[in-house]
């Protein structure tokens, strides 16, 4: 059992945000002697999936409908996998622009160390869009998908 300024530590939330969790009806089960709250493994398994559902763009006003959907038993199994099958799609496709942003930024970093020791642009112009360097145009490639 761990007490809220432990769990607050452990996950890098503010305390007020946990408290916010409690309110909201995430911890159904949440331990209390007096005024203290004891968050148990269960408490934690919650935390790390509403973390991760915060993080992957979902609303606490969908999350709240996911650990709904918790309370309904094996009923909601279906739906509950669906809302996890959409946030891994919308994942993916934030992860692939990402990888193509950072292609773009590894091609301007090379573009530029280039450009200096050139003095100028004309030979990575010349170059441009097919006849660079095979892993710099792997870059330019991804970046310009």
């Amino acid at each position: 059992m761990y007490t809220i300024g432990q769990v607050s530590e452990m996950y890098n939330l503010p305390i007020s945000t946990l408290r916010y969790y409690d309110k909201e009806g995430f911890f159904p089960n949440l331990m209390r002697k007096g005024n203290i709250r004891y968050f148990s493994n269960d408490e934690l398994e919650a935390i790390r999936v509403i973390e991760c559902l915060k993080r992957s763009g979902l609303e606490i006003k969908d999350i709240k409908r996911f650990f709904q959907w918790v309370m309904e038993g094996p009923s909601s199994y279906g739906k509950r996998k669906e809302m996890f099958e959409t946030r891994k799609a919308a994942v993916e496709d934030e992860i692939k622009a990402l990888e193509r942003t950072l292609a773009l930024l590894k091609f301007k970093c090379w573009y530029y160390e280039t450009a200096i020791k050139d003095g100028n642009e004309d030979g990575i112009n010349a170059m441009l869009p097919d006849k660079l360097p095979e892993e710099i145009q792997e870059l330019y490639d991804i970046s310009h998908e």
